[in-house]
């Protein structure tokens, strides 16, 4: 699953006390948009607000209101130009106050309500680039899911990552949130061809692609049009995945193109970077 959920407790455990940045709003062009936020504690960092001369000054800003214990919220209004060293051209608005340590588990909180808003991606066989994607989602705001009808193949999958062991993989496609992706690339082209089959019937699919060659994908069109008999959009589904440009066929290399695919799609969909996903985090008169 997306990280920042065992991530927070992590940071929780270096001790507080804790400061809260927000970005409150991003003019022109800024490492981050409004809407970013990220934690501070006197030793430790939890998310980013885009990093360089920008970040170290909210940090500086923050720990400063740490070690004062100062509870009145700052507004920092930050020109990115020359004069930090930091040269993006626009300017942001950042605000900071400091935050109970009971606000972190209100925070976990918040961070639940936002993994569960991120769209699924199911990754449709635990082989060798199944597990190698789903390593790689997992640093994404997605929530992979592998589904595998081998058991002994699933306990291969990386940690932390949601595993479903079913007998008729193309049924989860059916039951899959709205706005799901759908990676086919099991141990049987037949069974490749049922899922897609499925997932090209959604009409609410950000993504359906299908690992194999242009020969796999002509096979795909012929058994379409010979026997699936409902209208389906086959020039919905990307096959091979990950494209073209880059001819390299080790798992890693394949997950990290397929990655890449993903978001691009799932941007597309609007379904990564939305509200939730960005939404501001405000901790004021105990309301999140």
């Amino acid at each position: 699953m997306y990280r920042y959920r065992h991530d927070i407790w992590l940071f929780a455990r270096g001790g507080g006390p804790f400061a809260l940045v927000n970005v409150e709003s991003a003019a022109g062009s800024a490492p981050r948009d409004e809407g970013t936020w990220m934690l501070v504690s006197p030793k430790r960092i939890f998310r980013t607000i885009g990093g360089g001369q920008l970040e170290k000054l909210a940090i500086d800003k923050a720990r400063g209101l740490i070690s004062t214990g100062d509870g009145e919220p700052v507004h920092l209004k930050v020109p990115l130009g020359p004069e930090i060293g930091q040269c993006c051209g626009g300017s942001v608005v950042v605000s900071l106050q400091l935050l109970a340590e009971t606000e972190i588990d209100r925070i976990a909180a918040r961070l639940d309500e936002e993994l569960a808003g991120l769209p699924h991606v199911y990754v449709f066989g635990a082989g060798h680039v199944g597990n190698a994607l789903c390593e790689a989602l997992s640093l994404l705001p997605v929530q992979p899911v592998l589904i595998d009808s081998r058991p002994e193949e699933l306990q291969t999958a990386p940690p932390g990552v949601e595993t479903r062991l079913v007998a008729l993989p193309e049924s989860v496609v059916r039951d899959a949130m709205p706005g799901s992706a759908y990676v086919i690339l099991t141990h049987e082209h037949s069974l490749d061809f049922l899922i897609a089959r499925e997932a090209l019937a959604r009409s609410d699919a950000a993504y359906v692609g299908m690992i194999g060659s242009k020969t796999k994908l002509a096979s795909f069109h012929n058994w379409i049009r010979r026997d699936a008999g409902e209208a389906i959009d086959i020039d919905r589904l990307v096959c091979p995945i990950g494209g073209a440009q880059v001819r390299d066929k080790r798992p890693e290399v394949i997950a990290a193109l397929v990655a890449a695919e993903l978001v691009e799609h799932l941007c597309a969909a609007h379904t990564v970077g939305g509200v939730q996903a960005s939404a501001q985090l405000k901790i004021v008169g105990g309301d999140s």
